[in-house]
């Protein structure tokens, strides 16, 4: 016992400067960025460099959009596994854990079963009516989630047999790593299409509000930052977070607004099975649909307006907004707290001036929890559609008990009328 104690007491007194150096990025700027930028200090250059790429960014973002809901998906998951590898890879330099045994592979394996269960899900709640008329499917959806199950166990065995004695503690690090890795990119960018599917403005507002964000933010602290905001990101200022704050509410506003207005952004995107696409129609539901209210009468004075015209949605843009300027930061603080732990510098060397592409999303993935919790909380509501599609999955003895109950609480509740209870 006594050894024990001490032994927890050597743990605790250990700190940062026992975990391993990681060798830090190498600089990937295009070589015409340097020549044109050479002639300015270090500050100037990586503000060129991040403004250049960010724009360049932005344009293929809008680029995506405009290719339609499925590219979005796509590049949803090709973020996801980008961010991934970047934070396994971290572990494999840290721990130099490239010579365990089976370790890379059952990484990226288990990244593969994990994807199955969820898009599988995603497959079995949304393309109910598709999987119906193929029969090689219909399988596959029925014991998904036991096939799901069963691979997971079968790398789970895996590691068990790879674990090599005077290893043991090192491939356990490691395995505790993939699955921490496993909840914070996959989960999450499971959410992301989950809203997607929602209808894209709950995938635009909130992924703009906090690109939005980090630039202004990044703005109003290089020409007006002095006050420090936290220790684990220096460079981060008071200025700039309460600058990025107004300009977000004010942007997420205002934005809303233009996409509101257009059914391509708000109708759910839904699988037209018979035409094979996603498809974007609808009639708008009423928080996409122009309403009159009333000015605060402290605000009346200020304005000068009784009334103003609005969509209900940019209200709930207001409260995504501020989620993005007060509580989204938060994600990249504590991303900047891990960089600190394994002392690197960004996460990978990816986009120049930027770092890797977990070093542009770690707000994103926080953003897109509370964007789901939101929707499920206070927007979504029964959705006949949907448990339409449900219904005609079951078997024609099944749909016809289903009938029957419904007629008989129809009736029961007076609905139907008398000359059809025979």
């Amino acid at each position: 016992e006594v050894d024990l104690e001490e032994r927890l007491h050597e743990l605790d007194l250990r700190g940062d400067s026992d975990i391993p150096d990681v060798p830090p990025p190498t600089d990937s700027t295009p070589e015409i960025l340097k020549r044109a930028l050479s002639g300015l200090s270090a500050r100037w250059k990586n503000w060129w460099i991040r403004g250049i790429l960010s724009l360049a960014m932005i344009s293929g973002f809008f680029l995506i959009i405009y290719l339609g809901s499925f590219m979005l998906m796509l590049l949803v998951l090709s973020i996801q596994v980008k961010c991934y590898h970047e934070i396994i890879t971290i572990g494999y330099r840290v721990y130099h854990s490239y010579d365990l045994p089976w370790f890379r592979s059952l990484s990226w394996y288990f990244l593969l079963c994990v994807n199955y269960f969820f898009y599988g899900e995603t497959v079995a709640d949304y393309f109910a009516t598709f999987v119906q008329r193929r029969e090689q499917l219909q399988f596959l959806i029925r014991y998904h989630r036991f096939i799901s199950f069963a691979l997971y166990l079968t790398g789970f065995c895996m590691f068990v047999l790879s674990l090599v004695k005077k290893h043991y503690r090192l491939q356990f690090y490691m395995f505790a790593w993939t699955h921490v890795t496993l909840l914070i990119t996959v989960t999450q960018s499971h959410l992301v299409i989950q809203n997607l599917f929602e209808g894209m403005i709950w995938f635009l507002v909130p992924i703009s509000s906090v690109i939005c964000n980090d630039i202004t933010a990044y703005i109003f602290g290089f020409f007006f930052g002095r006050t420090p905001l936290i220790k684990l990101s220096p460079k981060k200022t008071w200025e700039g977070f309460i600058g990025g704050f107004f300009s977000t509410v004010v942007f997420g506003f205002i934005f809303s607004y233009f996409l509101a207005q257009h059914q391509y952004f708000v109708c759910p995107v839904e699988y037209n099975s018979e035409t094979n696409r996603f498809v974007t129609e609808c009639e708008p539901s009423e928080l996409f649909q122009m309403k009159k209210y009333s000015v605060p009468p402290l605000l009346q004075a200020v304005l000068g307006w009784e009334t103003v015209n609005m969509y209900p949605f940019q209200m709930h843009s207001f409260a995504l907004s501020t989620f993005a300027s007060l509580i989204g930061p938060f994600g990249g603080f504590f991303a900047s707290g891990f960089k600190r732990a394994f002392k690197i510098k960004d996460f990978a060397d990816t986009i120049p001036g930027h770092g890797g592409i977990m070093d542009r999303f770690d707000c994103q993935y926080l953003m897109a929890t509370f964007v789901h919790v939101y929707i499920t909380s206070f927007i979504r509501g029964p959705n006949p559609s949907k448990l339409l599609k449900q219904l005609l999955i079951l078997q024609p003895e099944q749909q016809l008990s289903v009938y029957k109950s419904l007629k008989s609480h129809l009736v029961e509740k007076g609905i139907l009328q008398p000359s059809l209870r025979g």
